[in-house]
């Protein structure tokens, strides 16, 4: 198992970057003392070259970028959930834009009303009735179109009854103001109360284990979390991603195989309190069903598991996800316990949440663990039926043998009668 993939591939491109043909030897960089310490002794050629490449990362994001869309029109039919969907950074822009440039587009239209109206050539004339009192400029305008917007009413600038286009106006930016103002707080009030934070504290184990359990060989993986408020309806899922070929000839990249953690049973329903290890029997469903542990580190797959369930705070549905690749897939071992039993409560150490200890297990698969019980049965089975076997012959021999001395016995007195007439 390549365990050390990034001091493997420093070696492997500086030992490439050599010229063939110069004479002169480059000697590879010195590596610092701490991944000297951690590089393994034999590292075999094809291990360095080997990288999975993750389509799901540890962090839960899918590492899958959509390229060529061309129907780009189609995001903004769905406005609301493209802006939800934005960084922070973006967001905040957009929703400080937004108000800026309605508050500017109806200051100028308030401002032309007035400029159009000869408002501003009767400045200070007590006589002339404005459209908007006290409104003497651009900036004024301005002032004016924040207080209607926003509802504030300093009571400094007032429309009058005399302007009919104004008061249309007005009813047209209160309106379109309410609007703005629903779909930007509604943007804000989404993008806050997002349950992706909480998923983090969603955590799962670092690697999966592979071990026998009940007879049984299984692969499993723990989950936990990290808040005291629980998950409500928690259920878990688990995806075997690997390129497969049909029988047809079909290439299929990163195809989709559920894997078993319980759905049948009812064992994917979880009560997520305390650190629970999720169990997949390996059986002839399982996708791991002809794979040993020789042969699993030359598989390139990667298991996907999926963590949701609702925010009891919130009600909101929250979703997890982490990935294991083939490196990160223990043979023979089991997790380590983190409850224990103190003064009237449970405590559960997460300090030993992803550790975990060595275990005795067969390195076959369990295809072939099933063939050797099988095998082992039949000894057992053999023996029954030659018993009986034997049995029947011993019967018919002895029968066989019991008719035959009847007939001799038979002869003889025959035998006899005969001579006594002679």
């Amino acid at each position: 198992v390549c365990l050390f993939p990034t001091a493997a591939n420093v070696l492997e491109e500086d030992s490439m970057e050599q010229d063939i043909e110069s004479p002169v030897t480059i000697h590879q960089p010195k590596l610092p003392k701490q991944a000297r310490e951690d590089l393994p002794k034999n590292i075999s050629k094809e291990c360095a070259k080997r990288k999975i490449q993750r389509y799901v990362r540890k962090d839960g994001k899918c590492n899958v970028h959509h390229g060529n869309v061309r129907e780009t029109y189609r995001y903004l039919t769905d406005i609301f959930t493209t802006l939800v969907d934005l960084k922070w950074r973006f967001n905040l822009l957009i929703f400080v834009m937004v108000y800026t440039v309605t508050w500017l587009f109806f200051g100028m239209i308030w401002w032309l009303i007035a400029y159009m109206r000869g408002d501003m050539d009767h400045i200070g004339d007590s006589t002339w009735t404005p459209c908007v009192s006290n409104l003497n400029g651009f900036v004024s305008a301005f002032l004016f179109s924040i207080e209607t917007e926003t509802t504030i009413g300093y009571g400094y600038r007032v429309i009058t009854d005399k302007c009919p286009e104004g008061i249309i106006l007005l009813l047209v930016q209160s309106v379109l103001g309410s609007i703005v103002n629903a779909f930007m707080v509604g943007c804000m009030f989404v993008k806050i109360s997002q349950p992706k934070k909480r998923a983090e504290t969603l955590v799962f184990s670092t690697n999966a284990v592979i071990s026998m359990r009940d007879g049984k060989l299984c692969l499993m993986f723990r989950v936990g979390d990290l808040r005291n408020s629980h998950i409500v309806e928690a259920s878990i899922r688990a995806k075997l991603i690997k390129s497969k070929q049909t029988k047809e000839g079909e290439f299929i990249p990163l195809n989709q195989t559920d894997i078993n953690v319980g759905y049948y049973t009812g064992d994917d329903r979880l009560f997520l309190v305390s650190p629970l290890i999720i169990s997949h029997e390996i059986n002839q469903q399982s996708p791991f069903w002809e794979i040993s542990k020789a042969q699993l580190p030359k598989e390139e797959l990667e298991i996907v598991v999926i963590l949701e369930g609702m925010v009891e705070a919130t009600g909101m549905t929250c979703q997890a996800r982490s990935s294991y690749i083939t490196s990160e897939i223990l043979w023979g071992y089991r997790f380590t316990p983190v409850l224990t039993l103190e003064d009237g409560f449970y405590e559960v150490d997460y300090n030993s949440f992803h550790e975990t200890y060595e275990t005795n297990t067969p390195v076959y698969s369990a295809k072939e663990l099933a063939e050797m019980a099988s095998r082992a049965e039949l000894p057992l089975t053999w023996s029954v039926s030659s018993k009986l076997d034997q049995h029947a012959e011993l019967e018919t021999e002895e029968e066989e043998k019991n008719q035959e001395d009847q007939n001799e016995r038979n002869g003889d007195v025959a035998n006899l009668e005969n001579e006594s007439k002679v």
